[in-house]
């Protein structure tokens, strides 16, 4: 007699994971966000904007993105305005 516990089909299997439809940085690297940023609003302002070296002392998205990678706050302040950058232009075109 086999005394492995039973496991129904569907416990054992892996879940998919949900999809990430309202998730606005889905998809996006930080390269992206970095370059649109500093596209939309020059470096200066990036840096008056979120006051950190990397935007401030001989800005470049490879520096940049070095330190935001080990840096989750500054990288959170990033994606924070990316998304207010996205708000706004949304604003702009119904306007």
């Amino acid at each position: 007699m086999n005394h492995e516990p039973v496991v129904p089909p569907d416990a054992a299997a892996p879940r998919p994971a949900a999809p990430q439809a309202r998730n606005p940085l889905h998809g996006l690297t930080l390269e992206a966000l970095v370059t649109a940023l500093a596209d939309h609003y020059g470096w200066d302002e990036l840096g008056q904007r979120i006051p950190i070296r990397c935007f401030n002392v001989d800005p470049s998205v490879g520096s940049s993105l070095k330190f935001l990678r080990k840096t989750p706050w500054a990288r959170e302040k990033v994606e924070g305005l990316y998304l207010f950058m996205q708000r706004e232009e949304r604003r702009a075109r119904r306007g």
